[in-house]
């Protein structure tokens, strides 16, 4: 077993030099999986510019109903033509997102206490991977609470999907989970993320921090980066440009959009930073061109 006592802090992560097992093919750490794992990671990462815009709408699993998704039925057809992926429940999935979406899908597979309580750290995997095959996701989204109580089963319920989906050829998504009394910084987040993906995950969800750098060149899979509570439209496309010129895969925005008073317009805003290569500065600007349009 290995000794933690001695070890060096790494200090050197040659962020000048690109990853370099990426193969012929556009996703980090992905060339040596299989060619169905391939094909579901090229349906959430775009094989032009090697990006994500992700939009989250899962938060009714323990929040219920939430503003701004007080009806998915409504809200979902305004923003699918402009996400690549669309990260919900099966219920959510079912019940309110056409068949024929052409977006990927990011499962959510596991569940827990809704916010009533205030400990939400002990999830189960409440999906299996027969209704994850069924629904064709893309990839299946598992929370993992690093340095909280419930670190154990959570890190349990990954390796279980992990497993499972290396059967059935699935990614797995591995969000970082961050509490009340968890650290938001540089030296969690390299912990974490490299966690998650020595543990087998093929993407990693986190959250965005001071030397961002440094998390996304020791983290041999790709970071999507989390948009976290609501923030005014200017300061949310800030953090999505920080981040894609972080070296991040991509955002996973969900409140920065569907509590934007124009959530369209803003999903299309954040798709020029994510692909486009636009400024934040450039993406309001567009942002709010949109806004004046429909007023």
């Amino acid at each position: 077993m290995a000794d933690k006592d001695g070890l060096k802090v790494a200090k050197n992560y040659h962020l000048d030099e690109p990853f370099a097992n990426m193969g012929d093919f556009h996703v980090k750490g992905a060339a040596s999986l299989d060619w169905g794992m391939k094909k579901h990671l090229s349906r959430i990462f775009d094989p032009i510019t090697g990006k994500t815009v992700m939009f989250a709408f899962d938060h009714g699993y323990f929040m219920g109903s939430t503003s701004g998704l007080e009806r998915l039925d409504l809200i979902i057809p305004k923003l699918e033509p402009y996400v690549d992926v669309l990260m919900a429940t099966r219920g959510g999935l079912r019940t309110c997102v056409p068949a024929s979406t052409r977006c990927g899908v990011a499962l959510r597979v596991t569940s827990g206490s809704s916010m009533m309580n205030d400990d939400l750290s002990h999830e189960v995997v409440a999906v299996g991977i027969e209704d994850a095959i069924r629904m064709n996701a893309d990839c299946m989204a598992v929370q993992t609470f690093i340095g909280a109580d419930g670190q154990l089963s959570s890190l349990d319920n990954l390796s279980k999907v992990i497993n499972d989906g290396f059967k059935y050829s699935i990614p797995t998504l591995g969000v970082v989970a961050v509490g009340k009394e968890m650290e938001r910084t540089d030296r969690f987040f390299k912990l974490a993320t490299r966690m998650l993906a020595e543990l087998g995950c093929q993407i990693v969800k986190t959250y965005y921090c001071d030397n961002f750098e440094d998390v996304v060149a020791a983290c041999p899979v790709p970071l999507v980066i989390a948009g976290g509570k609501k923030l005014p439209e200017d300061e949310a496309l800030t953090l999505a440009y920080n981040v894609i010129k972080g070296g991040a895969a991509g955002v996973d925005m969900g409140r920065n959009i569907f509590q934007s008073e124009h959530p369209a317009e803003m999903a299309q805003a954040v798709r020029k930073v994510v692909h486009e290569g636009f400024t934040d500065k450039d993406a309001y600007d567009y942002y709010r061109e949109l806004v004046d349009k429909e007023i």
